[in-house]
């Protein structure tokens, strides 16, 4: 993995979610663009630190999911 690797999976990313005004579970996007957790994770992190992304999660029972959907800025 290095830096072109983490872009590239960072843009499959974006592009899935900009297709769809909805928070999407962790689960989802790593099926959804066949990435591992490492490059989903790598992926997530740079979408982030770049404030294109926002993070909500839930516990439900022992599990907490994780959901993701893009930062949108209105004003």
């Amino acid at each position: 993995m290095n830096v072109q690797s983490i872009k590239d999976s960072a843009d499959k990313i974006w592009k899935l979610l900009h297709g769809e005004n909805r928070k999407w579970e962790y689960q989802e996007i790593k099926e959804a663009c066949k990435l591992s957790d490492r490059e989903l994770n790598a992926a997530m992190g740079w979408l982030a630190s770049e404030g294109k992304i926002q993070f909500e999660s839930t516990r439900i029972g022992d599990h907490e999911i994780l959901y993701v959907e893009l930062n949108f800025y209105i004003g």
